[in-house]
């Protein structure tokens, strides 16, 4: 059981300090994995980073559950999963119901005002980093405006990436020839089980997906709820989307942050016990690299356009602008300044202008 042991008390210890997001994330792990522990070596490691981006669901977490299988079975796979995991979803689902009580308080949601430009930073932050990384030449270049493209259209994200993948591929191809080759509770559990099911790339572009299935398909919390708990889940360590938890506990209390959580992470656990023994035979396949490189461009393209609706939010107010130039010049002087930090600062220039403006 010493393996076990070994995969709960890494992973869980991750969950409690990766913040960053999921490139950081990942960082974190190699160093873990294989400089430290050596469970794997470099080309295998690399091999299940490159999967996990072939599949829906958020990329850390699935490289965590990968890891897990690897060094423990099916067994392995869960309490890797789960260790890592849980950490955020408790501190997550703790500051909703403190979100929930601080909503009686007069002008709470004002105060709210400084976070959400920092969420846009945080988002131009990863599209910088990921831009460079899923955008490799003109065709996928087309195909991330594509995206944008169909989202101002009113064509729903998932349909849009599967879209833009589609047509990314299509391009590739013939490029490749030319060049001689409070809610009810199933109804809840269901939506964040579709967008786990559907979520490719970065934890970043769960942004769009619930602006357009709990915000516009459903109206079950405003785009301001959607940019609080989007800042809440950036707030907290571990995976971006344990924001899943908090909007479950807005819809349906402690049973719709449960359900919420479980849904949105329950198909990379079965993704990956699927994936993992095929990735050998997946590496070289070239179809395979061509669609790859097709949907990381698409789910650039959709995190491009979630800055759309958190804009229209955050820049409706003058302290919101204000805010968001302050912390724009202070990531350019400090560009490695941590996203924690990042959020702090803007809830207190929040609280401080807002506090200004009612003294």
């Amino acid at each position: 059981m010493k393996p076990l042991s070994d995969i709960l008390k890494l992973f869980f210890h991750l969950g409690l300090v990766a913040f960053g997001g999921p490139a950081a994330h990942i960082a974190m792990i190699h160093k873990e994995v294989v400089e430290k522990r050596k469970w794997m070596d470099e080309k295998h490691f690399l091999d299940l980073v490159g999967a996990t981006s072939l599949i829906p669901g958020p990329n850390s977490t699935e490289m965590v559950i990968h890891c897990g299988f690897h060094r423990g079975g099916v067994l392995g796979l869960i309490v890797a999963g789960v260790s890592f995991i849980l950490p955020a979803c408790l501190l997550t689902g703790l500051l909703a119901y403190f979100y929930t009580l601080a909503y009686k308080i007069p002008n709470f949601e004002m105060y709210m005002i400084g976070i959400r430009p920092v969420v846009i930073i945080l988002i131009l932050q990863a599209l910088q980093k990921l831009w460079k990384k899923a955008i490799k030449g003109h065709e996928l270049t087309f195909v991330a405006i594509l995206v944008v493209l169909l989202g101002f259209s009113g064509v729903g994200e998932v349909v849009a990436l599967f879209i833009g993948a589609i047509f990314g591929l299509t391009l590739l191809k013939a490029k490749s020839f030319i060049q001689l080759k409070s809610v009810a509770l199933p109804s809840l559990f269901w939506v964040f089980t579709k967008i786990g099911s559907v979520l490719f790339g970065s934890g970043y572009v769960l942004i769009a997906y619930l602006q357009d299935e709990i915000v516009e398909k459903r109206g079950w919390l405003t785009s301001t709820q959607i940019a609080d708990a989007v800042a809440i889940g950036q707030f907290t360590p571990g995976p971006v989307l344990s924001t899943s938890t908090f909007v479950g506990y807005l819809l349906s209390g402690f049973e719709g942050a449960l359900l919420a959580s479980i849904g949105i992470f329950l198909p990379s656990f079965i993704f990956v016990y699927a994936l993992n023994p095929l990735i050998p035979k997946m590496r070289n396949s070239k179809n395979f690299s061509l669609l790859l490189d097709s949907v990381n461009a698409a789910a650039v393209g959709l995190m491009a356009y979630a800055l759309y609706p958190l804009g229209k939010i955050s820049f409706g107010d003058p302290i919101g602008i204000g805010i968001f130039f302050v912390i724009l010049g202070i990531v350019w002087k400090f560009p490695k300044v941590s996203s924690v930090r990042l959020v702090g600062l803007g809830l207190i220039l929040g609280v401080l202008a807002v506090s200004i403006k009612l003294g």
